[in-house]
């Protein structure tokens, strides 16, 4: 009997600790689970896919990403209307199926970011700069905002591609040491020209201007009205055209790509009174290869417009500068300079009908600052292009 029952206090011993055996083999196995690693992360490889709605700011998405990015810009033609643009079926599938889409904002190219998904990165000049409907959209103008622009960009390729962070910051680098040059010849002309206006046929250039210390004398009547898209009255016509005919303008800046009755009125206005017009388009043309280069040859056209002598020195035929400040110490250079050249002036102040022939007749050559040797569009048709761009920096 007490054998029995030892018997059976044993096997319920036994049956116990299997099933504290068991318990402790089902809490390991718990505890294995939970901290299982969580999967990682596969990062994206290869070539970033950029769309950019306007082909300004596609071009500084070509600088900033170098051969790690593919851009494709939708508009990209001097020849259309911007503001009335509608894109096609392909362009919306394309910004759909971009990893980055680059958009001015600003209610400019409201189309560009309507029916995207939330795997599409957007960098917007508008929002990086807080502009809204209702401010001048030119942004791309702006020094400011090219700035700013070029900082997202570099940011948001970075984190498309963190490998590839490094060649990112460097081109980033390589840009801004550009754009701090043609930022000094802004500051240097706007120095010396504290009292130089301009008028334009649209605000295109607003920005622009402004960086250069410009003042906008157009009419306020004709402004309102082009602003709102509106018929300019009579009036603000006329009011216009007696600005230009008295100069009370340096020069008139006219967008081709909003041509119409009125602004080809007031660029034949300016012709006659002999106020350079500069043609200013939305649209990069398609002969720059940057936005930088097509900013700096606008520069020297405006400036070139109002000073034609802005930044410029005559240097000699090997290369030497023979501007005054290397005039010969025994101070006869510089007249011996202005009697060889036929102008009067040793630093190249010769009228602009006769700098060519002189400076080659001297064996010197002609240098102006800014991205180089440039011509401003001024009263010459004929540095106009057939696609209404301006010949400046490229001739």
């Amino acid at each position: 009997m007490q054998t029995n029952r030892a018997i059976r206090k044993g096997a319920a011993i036994l049956l116990a600790s299997a099933v504290l055996l068991a318990s402790a083999a089902c809490g390991f196995g718990n505890r294995r689970t939970t901290t299982d690693p969580q999967p990682k992360v596969v990062e994206k490889t290869g070539v970033i896919t950029v769309v950019s709605s306007i082909n300004q700011w596609g071009s500084l998405a070509a600088q900033i990403g170098g051969d790690d990015v593919r851009v494709t810009s939708v508009l990209a033609s001097t020849g259309v209307d911007a503001h009335d643009f509608e894109p096609k079926t392909s362009d919306l599938r394309a910004l759909g199926e971009a990893e980055i889409v680059v958009a001015n904002g600003a209610d400019y190219d409201s189309w560009a970011t309507k029916s995207l998904s939330r795997n599409v990165t957007v960098v917007s000049a508008g929002q990086t700069v807080g502009a809204t409907k209702g401010d001048d959209p030119h942004l791309w103008f702006s020094k400011d905002a090219r700035s700013s622009m070029a900082q997202e960009l570099t940011a948001a390729f970075s984190k498309a591609r963190p490998a590839k962070k490094a060649a990112f910051k460097k081109r980033l680098k390589q840009w801004q040491q550009q754009e701090k040059a043609l930022d000094e010849t802004m500051r240097k002309f706007a120095e010396g020209h504290g009292k130089a206006a301009y008028a334009a046929t649209e605000s295109v250039a607003y920005y622009l201007m402004s960086d250069m210390g410009l003042k906008d004398v157009t009419p306020q009547g004709y402004l309102q009205a082009v602003m709102n898209g509106g018929e300019v009255a009579p009036g603000d016509l006329q009011e216009f055209q007696e600005l230009l005919e008295g100069k009370k303008a340096s020069m008139l800046v006219n967008n081709p790509q909003e041509a119409s009755d009125a602004t080809n009125m007031l660029t034949g206005t300016a012709r006659k009174a002999e106020v350079p017009v500069v043609d200013v388009s939305e649209q990069m043309p398609k002969e720059y290869e940057s936005l930088t280069d097509w900013i700096s040859a606008l520069v020297d056209g405006i400036a070139t417009a109002v000073d034609p002598e802005f930044g410029c020195a005559v240097e000699d035929g090997d290369g030497s500068d023979g501007s005054e400040s290397d005039a010969d110490s025994d101070g006869d250079s510089k007249s011996d300079d202005a009697k060889d050249a036929g102008s009067g002036d040793a630093s190249g102040s010769a009228s602009d009908s006769k700098d060519a022939g002189d400076s080659a007749k001297s064996g010197k050559s002609r240098k102006c600052s800014g991205s180089g040797d440039t011509g401003a569009s001024g009263n010459n048709e004929a540095n106009t292009k057939s696609d209404g761009t301006t010949g400046d920096g490229k001739n």
